[in-house]
């Protein structure tokens, strides 16, 4: 009785989103017009959702591999200047005759208390890149070479690449606060580049999977290499495997949620300007578009999603079915006030939208608030917060996550 008495509290919330106005899909309905009334009902209603969510979007993922092994092939007990432990692990899959493989690099605090909580998440340019420390292994992945990181040699990462993206990578504060730091390359995974997708990395494991119209898509195959590191920290005795946190920043971010909604063992979330098919509320119509995604980006989603190009504010699910996964989960959406594409209004929109059902399952989900000033994080079971400033990852940024991670992953 209580928990439906507090589902008919909160569900009037869902029903409109706070900014724009516009209705959304509501979470609590079943495909077929019934209502979930009960804790049971919502376990077969948050099976519907992820189904409906592989089906129409991301794209279906294969079961955890048979043939995985993981080789660490690095450990310096005295890494940056003795404060961490560095570890690296080559994650080798098997499938019939194909090989696939990626590095883990694990930063682990030498003077917190062991097993203790992590942080993981993909990276951008490569593992060396997040901190100048030269024992951490070149990529030999393809790298981007652009304005920002002019430190590749014909799709290569050199020397001059290493900590080129440090500043997106509070290392040292990570390791202060008690948590190890494990990150994967997403050009070792998977190919993010429309000519090449899904010709490299572990999509070359499953061909049958690309005939499919619910193909495995792109970000599918970041979160499920999130995944696969989550089965290596199962395996090593310095990590909490029940306090990992999974990070992403833009479209790693939009992996980080993917990851979360579809693997309970991610202890929390935390998202920073995911934006569209992220933490952005496509039905407002605001910011970077489906149109645009399945343009510029068709590898990223599944083919099916491209059917609704242009109906933004007529799809039968939006974001915050996404977060209704991960609850009651915690889960945290950054964003910034220059990021027009990402629509901090949006991600708002999409935080304040689950928040019923992060209630429904007994947590206090997003502190009830208008849209917050610069600078003014919310924590509940659900945060948020915006700062100034544009697309990009910032020393604010990581301590609201790691205030955040605090409350709900240190002992």
């Amino acid at each position: 009785m209580l928990l439906l008495t507090l589902f008919l509290v909160v569900y009037p919330k869902i029903t409109r989103a706070q900014e724009g106005n516009q209705a959304l899909p509501d979470p609590f309905t079943f495909n077929n017009g019934k209502k979930v009334r009960s804790a049971q009902d919502w376990e077969r209603r948050r099976k519907e959702i992820l189904e409906t969510l592989t089906r129409e979007m991301y794209g279906t993922a294969p079961p955890r591999p048979k043939n995985m092994r993981f080789e660490v092939f690095d450990e310096d007990k005295q890494a940056l200047g003795g404060k961490a432990t560095r570890r690296q692990v080559t994650v080798r899959i098997t499938e019939k005759g194909r090989e696939a493989r990626f590095d883990l690099l694990l930063y682990i605090p030498n003077r917190a208390k062991h097993p203790v909580a992590a942080i993981i998440g993909l990276n951008f340019i490569g593992n060396q890149a997040i901190h100048a420390d030269p024992g951490i292994k070149l990529t030999t992945a393809w790298v981007e070479n652009s304005r920002m990181f002019p430190c590749v040699a014909d799709g290569k990462a050199t020397e001059a690449c290493r900590g080129v993206n440090a500043s997106q990578w509070a290392v040292d504060s990570i390791l202060a606060r008690g948590y190890a730091l494990v990150t994967l390359y997403r050009e070792e995974v998977a190919a993010d580049r429309k000519a090449q997708a899904f010709q490299t990395g572990v999509h070359t494991l499953y061909p049958e999977l690309q005939q499919r119209d619910d193909n495995f898509g792109t970000v599918a195959a970041w979160a499920w290499a999130l995944s696969r590191g989550m089965d290596y920290l199962e395996m090593d005795k310095d990590i909490d495997v029940k306090r990992v946190a999974v990070f992403g920043f833009s479209r790693l971010g939009k992996a980080a949620l993917w990851a979360g909604a579809t693997d309970k063992r991610f202890a929390a979330v935390l998202s920073n300007e995911s934006g569209a098919g992220g933490g952005k509320q496509f039905r407002r119509g605001v910011g970077e578009d489906i149109n645009r995604l399945v343009t510029v980006f068709p590898h990223w989603f599944a083919r099916s999603f491209a059917k609704y190009k242009n109906k933004d504010t007529e799809l039968p699910f939006d974001q915050h079915f996404v977060l209704s996964l991960i609850a009651p989960r915690p889960v945290y959406l950054a964003t910034a006030e220059d990021d027009k594409n990402s629509d901090p209004q949006g991600e708002f929109s999409t935080a304040r939208a689950a928040d019923a059902v992060y209630r429904f399952l007994g947590t206090n989900g997003l502190p009830d608030s208008p849209f917050p000033a610069l600078n003014q994080p919310l924590s509940g079971q659900i945060g948020f917060h915006i700062r100034p400033g544009g697309h990009d990852v910032k020393m604010f940024d990581w301590i609201q996550f790691l205030n955040f991670s605090d409350l709900h992953l240190q002992k």
